[in-house]
């Protein structure tokens, strides 16, 4: 499988990338006062507005200080039977890299939801960030609400 590696700190992950959409140069994001602190921001992706996670913030780390390799990256989101556009602010992309299923592992440690299998690869142990599982169902009704149909 193909992932997308991105540093968190000193530590590797990687996303799947059949579940990515885009992955965008980091860009200014609308501020949104009184959210939380994980919420980086709103992005105006074509005219539709999409809400960013910053990823070290939601792995309780120090807000994503933007850096030459600083992406968004945008994916598919479940939320109410259909699906929505959610950005992740990641500081350092580095690339991607083959990760063969059979070297993929429980870790045996469930830190966060949103953090899946690892693996060890040429480069050091990798961990796979599952995007279905990054928002609490709090963090989902405060991002994504309700639609409006149109008459």
């Amino acid at each position: 499988m193909k992932v997308l590696t991105v540093l968190i700190g000193a530590e590797r992950y990687g996303l799947r990338l059949a579940a990515l959409s885009r992955v965008l140069p980091a860009a200014q994001l609308k501020r949104l006062p009184l959210a939380p602190a994980f919420v980086a921001g709103v992005l105006d992706f074509h005219g539709q507005p999409v809400p960013v996670i910053d990823l070290a913030r939601l792995a309780g780390g120090a807000p994503v200080e933007p850096c030459f390799d600083s992406r968004i990256i945008l994916f598919d989101y479940p939320v109410d039977g259909g699906l929505r556009l959610l950005g992740l602010l990641a500081e350092h992309v580095t690339g991607v890299e083959t990760v063969p299923d059979a070297a993929l592992g429980d870790c045996g440690v469930r830190a966060a939801p949103f953090l899946g299998q690892v693996a060890g690869t040429a480069a050091g142990m990798l961990q796979l960030i599952e995007p279905a599982q990054l928002l609490t169902a709090e963090a989902r009704a405060l991002l994504f609400q309700p639609q409006a149909v149109a008459a």
